[in-house]
């Protein structure tokens, strides 16, 4: 299958490029998605089986003073990259966010579940969610949770280096949500494309995060475990630990629907510990 993947070195794209080879991969020189004119020229000049679109603006905090920016890169430019692909035949992946939601409640959010972003970062992406939809071609739009990997900057590469300097750590408890590995999140995108390329009746809106549910505060406390640390974690509440942006305290995602394309919620413990040991080799 050919495959067009518009990022290169984030998160996702990185473990993209490992599990496809033989994709072609853009990056910001290639397809700048502050241009969405551009990222649906790259789509037509390149004609895949396949649009994955691993690139996006991530910055939560600083979208609430760059609201109109991400919602270029999250909101406008998906949508022209899934009309492009909607003229061309190919099917469209979306990686989309739980940040969608409101966080009420403690049940986990089913994918038709009415969608209430809290901040910019999440009004940005639903607006891609919504221009996907509206291109009317085959598409997968996958909400994911907590991504982590061995790049970039996540949550599991932060907690390493400020446990490394201090003896303990003050973290969020009750936010609660899936810590999702990368590159379980890139293999979920292949399997999906392939089988949407067969059977384009399951196109739709799908959730696909880490199990067990657990908080931040639980999440930091695993990778000290795991990686043999010995800071200690102190549960606090997001009220003490104000940011520019609102965060969901409920990121729990019903991912039962995935089992159309034979996937199951990805232990994030077994993610957890990839990362640790690649980070380890890296070190």
């Amino acid at each position: 299958m050919r495959v067009l993947v518009f990022g290169k070195t984030g998160q996702l794209a990185t473990e993209l490029r490992r599990a496809l080879p033989g994709g072609v991969f853009l990056g910001r020189a290639r397809a700048d998605l502050a241009d969405p004119a551009a990222c649906a020229a790259a789509v037509r000049q390149h004609r895949p089986e396949a649009v994955i679109n691993a690139a996006a603006y991530t910055a939560v905090d600083r979208a609430e003073s760059e609201e109109a920016l991400a919602a270029v890169i999250n909101g406008d430019s998906p949508a022209a990259m899934a009309r492009a692909a909607e003229e061309i035949g190919a099917v469209m992946i979306q990686p989309s966010t739980d940040y969608v939601f409101d966080g009420a409640g403690d049940a986990p959010f089913a994918p038709d579940h009415p969608t209430a972003p809290l901040n910019a970062y999440g009004r940005a992406k639903l607006a891609g969610e919504v221009g996907v939809r509206a291109a009317g071609g085959v598409h997968a739009i996958l909400r994911v949770s907590w991504v982590f990997s061995a790049h970039g900057s996540n949550f599991v590469k932060t907690t390493l280096r400020l446990g490394a300097t201090r003896d303990q750590l003050a973290v969020v408890a009750d936010q609660i949500g899936g810590p999702t590995p990368a590159d379980d999140i890139a293999r979920a995108c292949l399997t999906i494309a392939r089988a949407l390329r067969d059977a384009p009746a399951f196109s739709g809106t799908y959730h696909f995060a880490g199990a067990p549910d657990t908080s931040w505060a639980g999440f930091a406390r695993e990778t000290f475990a795991r990686s043999g640390m010995g800071c200690a974690v102190t549960d606090i509440p997001t009220s003490d630990y104000p940011t520019p942006a609102r965060r969901p305290l409920n990121s729990r995602l019903d991912c039962s629907g995935l089992d159309v394309f034979g996937l199951d919620r990805p232990d994030w413990r077994a993610g957890l510990d990839r990362v640790l040991q690649e980070l380890k080799v890296k070190a």
